[in-house]
């Protein structure tokens, strides 16, 4: 028996929590073939190359998936024939890994690794090694680690069943056993990384806790991923953060204050992608929950996709949101339409008409390349937080005690998000967004000196 407690499965997919010397940790410029059973391969294409895998061809096979091997045996047979006789001049020449397009069972990957023995990820394991390379924050690291742990702990799941029914006795140099005490220290780790993500839960709340105390109101951005919400955050709070064309380039959340506005968080976040497993999503359920504990939720929706691109998308993003609160709903949300410079007159009316018919928010229209839309939008997130903007005046002092006209200006200034200023001698009237709380303090402390009306 190997005295390495590790057997050594370098080609298996979804392993990758597991430590393997031959096993891959950089993937910018390996070759991927693309098995499918759908035609509409564009997105899982896009995620692969954003980790800098070269897709050189795509292999369809129409039907049912097959129970066992997803494709059909003789298929991945004469696939695999094909990789071993690719010589020099062959497009499938130097590829070394297969992405099979659809959540797989790990009964099914393991199958295909024997029929093929070539590396292979399903669509959940191509994420989990998305979401290895840009994890940053200690939070989505952890979160990553875990997720790949419970992906890892379903296939030695599978081996070590086999191994029961004597499928594949001894697999690895370390038999039964060998495989059973990689399982128990696999379980013993994801155990010690939840304690770990736990406490930072709590941590995370504690801040929320305290940012709520302080009258600070928060709007979480989110929508599906790639969508343009760093860029937008970027817009609204002046924060530069990581602007990426790439999926899954924010994996963490980010906090930032609106820009002449310091009362309100804006919130970046993870973003939604379709058909990923719960168990998947639930590794991120503190990132979330960023999103649905703030008082405002911006849903942004990319207005030059295709109109049907747009109803997948949307529909993902309010499913993986709403099905997460309580009530299922959130009042307090608006639809935004982004990347409207790259659209059409046409293409802008025929995205509003989608959002309107599969969504009962308002929709506001921006581009953060050229900035339309940007002050607007800005308006209806104060008016959603603090209702319609107020008018206020202010006087010139007429007693012992009253502040200076530009003194008080200045104050209201600090406090006010501005949107029109009258000014003459004795009294300035300024125009914009106010919270309750600093409205309350004003009047108590300048009760002659201001006034306020709608």
């Amino acid at each position: 028996m190997s005295s390495d407690p590790v057997p050594d499965v370098p080609l298996l997919a979804g392993m990758g929590g597991v430590n393997s010397t031959e096993s891959h940790s950089v993937h910018f410029g390996r070759k991927a073939i693309i098995i499918s059973r759908d035609k509409n391969t564009h997105e899982f294409s896009s995620l692969a190359q954003t980790m800098g895998i070269e897709v050189v061809d795509v292999v369809v096979q129409k039907g049912k998936p097959n129970s066992k091997t997803y494709l059909g045996t003789g298929k991945l047979q004469q696939i695999s024939e094909e990789l071993r006789m690719a010589g020099q001049g062959h497009h499938w020449q130097n590829v070394d890994l297969l992405l099979i397009h659809s959540n797989l069972k790990s009964s099914q990957l393991v199958n295909i690794n024997d029929l093929t023995s070539v590396e292979s990820w399903d669509r959940v394991r191509l994420l989990l090694e998305l979401f290895t390379i840009h994890a940053s924050s200690v939070e989505a690291k952890i979160q990553v680690r875990i997720a790949r742990l419970l992906a890892d702990r379903s296939i030695l799941r599978e081996l070590i069943n086999r191994e029961h029914t004597g499928e594949r006795l001894g697999f690895g140099a370390g038999g039964q056993t060998g495989w059973s005490n990689v399982m128990t220290a696999v379980s013993h780790e994801i155990a010690k990384l939840r304690r770990k993500l736990k406490k930072l839960d709590s941590s995370l709340s504690e801040r929320r806790r305290q940012r709520a105390k302080s009258g600070a109101l928060t709007v979480g951005l989110a929508g599906y991923t790639n969508v343009g919400k760093s860029s937008l955050f970027s817009s609204l709070s002046g924060k530069p953060v990581l602007i990426k064309n790439q999926l899954f380039s924010t994996l963490e959340t980010t906090v930032g204050r609106m820009a002449n506005q310091p009362r309100i968080l804006m919130v970046d976040t993870i973003g939604f992608i379709d058909n990923v497993p719960a168990e998947l999503l639930d590794s991120f359920s503190a990132t979330l929950q960023e999103s649905l504990s703030c008082d405002m939720l911006l849903l942004l929706v990319d207005a030059s996709d295709e109109p049907e691109e747009i109803r997948r998308k949307l529909a993902t993003s309010r499913r993986e949101l709403f099905g997460r609160l309580d009530d299922g709903n959130s009042n307090n949300t608006l639809v935004v339409l982004t990347k409207i410079d790259l659209c059409t007159d046409e293409q802008l009316r025929e995205a509003k008409e989608i959002v309107h018919f599969y969504s009962s928010f308002e929709s506001s229209l921006v581009s953060s390349v050229t900035g339309q839309g940007i002050d607007e939008l800005r308006a209806s997130v104060m008016t959603m937080l603090h209702g319609p903007p107020i008018k206020i005046n202010i006087y010139a002092p007429k007693d012992d005690g009253d502040m200076g006209l530009v003194e008080l200006v200045s104050r209201v200034y600090r406090e006010t998000l501005v949107i029109g200023v009258e000014e003459n001698s004795n009294q300035t009237k300024i125009s914009g967004w106010m919270d309750k709380a600093n409205i309350a303090r004003l009047m108590k402390d300048h009760p002659n000196q201001i006034q306020i009306s709608i």
